[in-house]
């Protein structure tokens, strides 16, 4: 699937390219589209070390929380509601522990920390599977609300923000934080109208209820402040969350006799070695959207929706933040880097880049996790959680858009 994403983006910059040349005349595309190439290819380290601190940071953090107890404390308080989610699943089976460390890197932004732990959590459950070859509801339950992308804290989002020049990279933690609710709250009704789950079970909405209330009164509260309120609100929490995360973890850990330096750096390792096998996907991804843009061919796909939106009597701003939602879907580094590229030509703080942000930290690469988190276990069936997936990734794009037009238009 990578394969052909990546050499249809060539193709297609080298057919809009010649059209440009011969028939538009003009002379210079091929000399933009090879700048494009070298720019993009330096771009990519740049992004690269600053990406290495990210992960090793937060991969650093997230150990200390794992021997701490956190996770497991997690999985104990959410073990209830798995038993009635996936009644498959035995309690204090090590799926659910390595579930609900999966969620809690996803929680974090930490989209390749998480996979690792994904896949065995997809092997747990797979030896659950009484089939050897189609998905288990279990496991489309899991890889519906992985795909939902669940981001309560987008560090990476901040990350890519900060290294492009933000005056405040966390401007965009309220928007992420509501946009992912809602691909995450269609994602868990599509799996549970598919399986016919019973939501309406004590404990299931014990869980569910509290949540959405207490969504719903702060949306509330949010619908009274301005655009300006919203924004210093949403920098205020997103870097009062994250300092607390960190404390948070530091103290549990020292309470529990954790040696929270030693266990840091253990993480941290573990870190570095995810974030060093990234480059090559980074570099190859980036310098095929440059291409595409540099051809003339993004913009040419962009004009037909801008059209189309004006045509219906909408704004069309957002149509620039779009290229990620476009790719999302398919490839990850293709969408991070189609939201450094939208960050690059428009501006960091602009309101394309905090769209295709917002987009970023409230969707996933559907068609990516079901490939690899699906074969990892040898699964070819399976059933119905592409379009769960897939309608979750289309609320999570919408909700982005609607709420950016709330908070920065």
């Amino acid at each position: 699937m990578l394969n052909g994403l990546w050499l249809g983006f060539f193709l297609v910059a080298a057919v809009s390219a010649l059209a440009q040349w011969l028939v538009a005349g003009n002379t210079g595309i091929f000399a933009a589209m090879v700048e494009s190439i070298f720019a993009m290819a330096k771009l990519s380290v740049e992004v690269m070390v600053l990406l290495f601190g990210t992960l090793t940071l937060w991969l650093g953090f997230l150990k200390i929380a794992e021997k701490a107890g956190i996770v497991e404390w997690l999985a104990k308080v959410l073990g209830p509601l798995f038993a009635r989610l996936m009644p498959e699943v035995p309690p204090g089976h090590p799926a659910l522990g390595l579930i609900t460390m999966n969620f809690a890197a996803n929680g974090l932004g930490l989209d390749n920390a998480a996979t690792p732990i994904g896949l065995k959590a997809m092997r747990a459950l797979q030896e659950l599977n009484p089939s050897s070859t189609t998905a288990s509801n279990a496991q489309i339950l899991f890889l519906v609300l992985n795909a939902s992308s669940l981001t309560l804290l987008p560090v990476t989002i901040f990350m890519y923000r900060a290294q492009q020049g933000a005056t405040d990279p966390t401007l965009v933690f309220l928007p992420i934080l509501l946009a992912t609710s809602a691909s995450t709250l269609v994602g868990l009704l599509s799996v549970a109208v598919m399986q016919r789950l019973r939501l309406w079970d004590p404990v299931v909405l014990a869980y569910l209820i509290p949540g959405a209330l207490l969504l719903g009164g702060f949306m509330a509260f949010l619908g009274t402040l301005s655009a300006a309120a919203l924004a210093s609100l949403s920098s205020i929490l997103g870097n009062l969350t994250l300092f607390g995360v960190i404390i948070l973890f530091l103290l549990v850990g020292a309470l529990k006799r954790v040696p929270v330096y030693e266990t840091f750096v253990e993480g941290a390792k573990e870190g570095f070695d995810v974030a060093k096998s990234l480059l090559p996907y980074l570099v190859a991804m980036l310098v095929a959207v440059g291409v595409l843009r540099a051809s003339g061919a993004l913009e040419l796909a962009l004009d037909g929706i801008r059209h189309a939106v004006d045509w219906a009597g909408l704004d069309t701003r957002f149509v620039e933040g779009l290229p990620t939602a476009l790719v999302k879907p398919f490839s990850g580094s293709a969408a991070r880097a189609m939201l450094i590229e939208t960050m690059q030509t428009h501006g960091v703080d602009s309101f394309p880049a905090l769209v295709a942000a917002t987009i970023q930290g409230s969707t996933e690469t559907t068609f990516y996790v079901v490939a690899v988190y699906f074969g990892a276990v040898g699964i070819q069936r399976v059933r119905h959680a592409v379009g769960c997936a897939l309608l979750a990734e289309l609320a999570g794009v919408i909700a982005a858009i609607c709420v950016c037009y709330w908070f920065f238009a």
